[in-house]
């Protein structure tokens, strides 16, 4: 039995020796990552928050040898070198020396996210070729650190909120920079690096001037003192107006503008229409006066209206002078021969023989506006009795047609 297990030990010892290394070795290789690296994108991942699920992620080493299963995480040789988080909404602020540990960063982006607070510390960070923070809500200045950063290619800090004056970058690997639409003022420094970038690399700062932009204005030299002599000030320079901006009319004077160009066409009409009817007011009643006076305008109005297209009947008036005469209407005095027997001031006067046998003068009266009716009755009343003298008497009868006063 004691041999037995004896056998036993020594084929188990025997059988483990020939696998003991390879496990070891695998052990070894499933191991091998940085924990500095893993800790320092932990804060990020703990310090902001994203539309991207970096906690559901960000598990596990964050490298296997130059591939990489976290999202925006690139890896060459175990080492994490670039960190690409971009348009994922990461709102926050930065751990300001997160990235210290990340000593072999080539790439960094954080480009288009609502990221506030200070630019993160890039010192020590000598493989970091690519930083890209445009496009967020960071304030503060820009570290003068950035510019000991060896291999910086491109740098994009635009559409920020950054402060203060920009350092003086000079590295010759510097083909991209730009710091346009932020908060910047000063002088542009005078570097070969940055004289080399376009106007659109600078505009849209608060007072940033220098070339490319407008030079700036020289400051006023300082005061000489010249012993014995007493202080004296150089002439200043003629100081150019500030150049007034156009101020743009408010809406509301507009539109009452509008308003009023639309109305004066029509106030115009309205004006002219009232003296137009006050006009006519004022004619109408000379022209009644001229009526009443004979005149031979408002006559031929008259026989105007007079002649309107209506019943004879209407437009016929009989007037009897003789209280005598037997009763009849315009149809009999239509049937009845008729001859003239004179003309008068108004009108002929004819002898009309009824059906009945009886005989009458009739003067007919086309238009008398020139005369009232009472003349009328009055002056052919007179002829009638004239007439009546006669050797044959006639019984007077006058007749009116057209208009009447």
């Amino acid at each position: 039995m004691i041999m037995n297990l004896a056998a036993v030990t020594t084929y188990v010892v025997l059988f483990a020796l020939p696998i003991t290394p390879m496990s070891i070795h695998s052990l070894y290789q499933g191991k091998k990552f940085f924990p500095e690296e893993r800790d320092a994108l932990m804060q990020i991942r703990d310090s902001l928050s994203s539309t991207l699920d970096l906690h559901g992620n960000w598990t596990g080493p964050p490298c296997h040898k130059n591939s990489s299963q976290w999202s925006g995480i690139t890896c060459s040789n175990w080492h994490v070198v670039g960190l690409v988080l971009e348009g994922i909404q990461l709102t926050g602020s930065l751990p300001p020396v997160f990235l210290q540990n990340i000593t072999f960063l080539a790439n960094l982006s954080f480009r288009n996210n609502s990221i506030y607070g200070p630019l993160p510390n890039l010192s020590n960070l000598v493989h970091l070729e690519s930083v890209f923070f445009s496009y967020n809500r960071l304030t503060g200045s820009i570290p003068s650190e950035y510019i000991e950063l060896p291999n910086l290619k491109q740098l994009e800090l635009q559409r920020n909120y950054l402060e203060g004056e920009i350092p003086p970058f000079n590295q010759s690997t510097l083909t991209l920079f730009n710091v346009s639409y932020n908060h910047l003022q000063g002088s542009i420094p005078d570097t070969d690096v940055l004289g080399r970038f376009s106007e659109s690399s600078y505009d849209h700062n608060l007072n940033l001037c220098g070339i490319p932009l407008e030079p700036c204005p020289d400051l006023p030299p300082a005061l000489l003192v010249l012993p014995p002599a007493p202080l004296v000030l150089p002439p200043s320079p003629p100081v150019s107006p500030p150049h007034r901006k156009k101020r743009k009319l408010p809406i509301w004077i507009i539109v009452l503008i509008a308003v009023v160009a639309a109305l004066f066409p029509l106030m115009v009409m309205f004006v002219f229409l009232c003296c137009y009817k006050k006009a006519q007011e004022v004619e109408t009643p000379k022209e009644q006066q001229a009526g009443e006076d004979g005149s031979p305008e408002w006559t031929d109005k008259k026989m105007q209206h007079s002649q309107s297209p209506e019943d004879p009947e209407r437009r016929i008036e009989l007037q009897f002078f003789d209280k005598n005469i037997p009763v009849f209407d315009l149809d009999d005095l239509l049937r009845a021969s008729s001859e003239v027997l004179g003309k008068g001031k108004l009108g002929p006067t004819y002898r009309a023989n009824l059906e009945s046998g009886a005989a009458v003068a009739v003067k007919r009266v086309k238009y008398m506006n020139s005369l009232s009716k009472k003349g009328i009755y009055s002056a052919d009343a007179a002829a009638g009795k004239d007439e009546s003298q006669k050797p044959c008497s006639y019984h007077l009868l006058l007749l009116f047609q057209g208009g009447k006063s």
